[in-house]
């Protein structure tokens, strides 16, 4: 009875207690703020069975919500601010390729200048060649006329001797690069079949070179037969580049003629007149222009000095570069190609722009009257004689070398006019019957080039489908020609012989089987392999003479020179080049 007594008067104190607390807290409602903190800190110094120190309990538990809602983030704050962070920015690196703004490119026709010399004749040989013969017998069928693929064109680096340098094609040879030969091809009335014939006299040449990097069959004609093969594969475009299928070719030639040439001013391998030198500077200047290579460039300002101290008062050359009154049509247009070759190709040589100029009227001595012949030789200055047939070598010099509107040019065209182009007939030309014919025809061709318009359209129907015809091909099929390119697929392979059997006298001399004509008729002849190359090289540059030189009747600036600047233009002059920029490392 005692206990629920107990427990009553425990639950009347409670409910005392809240009673007070209802009403302490009813006192203190409109208390001020600091007056409510004060009485809120005394009450809960008091025993914890009392109102006041159950209201103060509850202003702590009312207040805490408020005062934590503050308090938390501003410590937050405070703990972030003590944090150290690391505020540099890490920089990435990206390749970025600046694009140089647009420009409109205009296609114009290759840039004039001044073509370089083509190849001559080798002088009469003063005995018989003994040496080593081809394997190959001639086939008597007649080119195709096919789309069958150039060759892989060198990169832009081109390499003598592992010296590398950049190319800068100046406009003279613009036209030999792929794109513009395509183009020089159609614009000119070319085909492909002729630049296919091309591709078969390259690779047979490329089988007939000699282990030292030479061709022919003895000394006295090493030379000027790598100077010839030289020339032929430059006036494709093809030059000393390592992953190239001629350019390992090409490469060992021009080191032949350096090593020739040795530590002096002449090569040492020669023919009795010295037809060699003139023909080995005409090869070395070119090589030169197009590979801007140093170790070229000694050799043939070393070379060419010989040339330019033997030019005659006549402005002529004589046999071997004899400073004497003698002036030799045939000597001096290779002496005349050499210089422009050399003198295109920017090297500067005390006395060389003076021989240049001097060249232009080198060939007038050899002319008689005003019918536009041009003979074998003169004397003194005057007295020509010999030889009219001499007369395309005078017309396509005095072209080269810029006097293309000269009376005597123009006189030398109409002449020629009457000219024919046909193996079985060969004798048919306004000169008659003279022996040389692949030699004369290889100047009339370019002469006929370099006058252009309606004039090399009647030619052009006449020598490429007869050259196309002409030449004797061993056949890639069944492995016959035994020619592989850098694909290992085999080729065809081809080249020409003279179908006069006194060219470069005395051809028919060797073993090699060939076929002739006199008075129309065939007959069986022989021939000898350096011949053959000459007959073949002289061929083949006929075929390329579309791109080979830019006409002379475009000329703009026919003196320009390969060193002067890409970039710099002539009047009337399109900039045509290959350009090598390196890449950014």
């Amino acid at each position: 009875m005692s206990e629920e007594i107990d427990r009553q008067n425990e639950i009347m104190e409670e409910l005392s207690g809240q009673r007070s607390l209802e009403e302490i807290q009813k006192l203190y409602s409109n208390m001020p703020l600091r007056e409510l903190i004060r009485k809120t800190l005394d009450g809960l110094k008091m025993p914890h069975d009392t109102g006041e120190y159950k209201f103060a309990r509850l202003q702590v538990q009312r207040l805490s919500a408020p005062i934590a809602a503050v308090l938390i983030p501003l410590i937050g704050i405070l703990i972030l601010f003590t944090i150290k962070t690391d505020t540099t920015e890490k920089a990435i690196n990206r390749p970025v390729e600046i694009m140089p703004p647009a420009e409109d490119v205009q296609i114009e026709e290759p840039p004039p200048e001044p073509p370089i010399e083509p190849p001559d004749t080798i002088e009469p040989m003063d005995s018989d060649i003994d040496g080593p013969v081809s394997d190959f017998t001639p086939v008597d069928t007649p080119a195709d006329f096919s789309d069958e693929p150039v060759s892989a064109k060198p990169v832009e680096m081109t390499a003598v001797a592992l010296v590398r340098s950049p190319i800068q094609m100046p406009g003279i040879f613009a036209n030999r690069t792929p794109g513009q030969r395509g183009r020089a091809l159609a614009g000119h009335a070319g085909a492909a079949g002729g630049d296919a014939s091309v591709m078969r006299a390259l690779r047979w040449l490329k089988t007939k070179q000699n282990a030292d990097g030479s061709w022919g069959e003895s000394s006295h004609n090493y030379t000027a037969m790598t100077g010839l093969a030289i020339l032929t594969y430059l006036a494709h475009g093809e030059t000393p580049a390592d992953d190239t299928e001629f350019g390992p070719t090409v490469e060992k030639g021009i080191k032949f003629l350096i090593d020739s040439l040795g530590g002096g001013n002449y090569f040492k391998n020669r023919d009795g007149n010295n037809y060699s030198h003139p023909i080995g500077v005409y090869a070395l200047g070119e090589a030169y222009a197009m590979t801007r290579n140093p170790i070229i460039k000694d050799a043939v300002e070393r070379a060419v000095v010989p040339i330019i101290q033997g030019q005659n008062a006549y402005n002529g050359w004589e046999y071997g570069m004899k400073p004497t009154e003698r002036t030799d049509n045939s000597f001096s247009g290779w002496c005349a190609q050499a210089i422009k070759a050399v003198h295109t190709a920017g090297i500067q040589v005390a006395g060389l722009d003076e021989c240049y100029e001097k060249a232009k009227k080198a060939f007038l001595p050899c002319y008689k009257g005003t019918g536009g012949v041009f003979h074998y030789q003169a004397t003194s200055g005057g007295n020509p004689n010999g030889h009219p047939g001499e007369t395309p070598i005078a017309t396509l010099c005095m072209q080269l070398l810029g006097e293309y509107n000269a009376p005597e040019v123009k006189a030398a065209m109409n002449f020629m006019d009457a000219c024919t182009y046909d193996f079985e007939h060969w004798e048919d030309q306004p000169w008659g019957n003279d022996p040389s014919p692949i030699y004369y025809w290889y100047y009339l061709t370019q002469a006929k080039f370099q006058e252009g318009g309606s004039t090399f359209a009647k030619w052009n129907r006449l020598f490429l489908p007869e050259l196309q015809k002409r030449q004797q091909i061993l056949k890639g099929e069944n492995q016959e020609s035994g020619y592989q390119d850098l694909t290992g697929k085999y080729r065809d392979i081809g080249w020409w012989d003279s179908p006069s059997a006194q060219e470069a006298y005395r051809s028919n001399k060797g073993n090699l089987p060939c076929k002739r004509w006199k008075d129309g008729k065939e007959e069986e002849s022989t021939t000898t392999l350096w011949c053959r190359e000459m007959d073949t090289c002289l061929c083949a540059l006929q075929l390329m003479v579309y791109y080979r030189f830019l006409p002379a009747s475009q000329a703009q600036n026919p003196d320009n020179k390969a060193a002067e600047p890409p970039n710099k233009k002539v009047a009337g002059q399109p900039e045509v080049g290959v350009k090598v920029r390196r890449a950014r490392k």
